[in-house]
């Protein structure tokens, strides 16, 4: 894998932690997508290690809202590089 199609590992912290939230709330890739008014490709596109694609900011406001968290929630309690 080259460098610039390389998750960071914040980045993946995020994803997996929208996936790990998406499988308890028992939603699907459409769900995430309606939430965030995106595409469903975006969210698998996120979700698929082949791709670069990742949530940013914006997203992680809207998730943390619809769920009733904070933003915080969604990044991991240390600094991970």
């Amino acid at each position: 894998m080259n460098e610039k199609n390389e998750i960071t590992p914040i980045d993946q912290f995020v994803i997996d932690y929208v996936i790990k939230l998406r499988g308890q709330k028992k939603l699907n890739q459409q769900d995430i997508a309606a939430i965030l008014n995106v595409g469903r490709t975006f969210i698998t596109n996120v979700e698929s290690p082949k791709s670069r694609a990742k949530y940013n900011l914006t997203h992680i406001a809207k998730l943390a809202d619809h769920f009733g968290m904070s933003p915080q929630d969604f990044l991991p309690k240390e600094s991970i590089l």
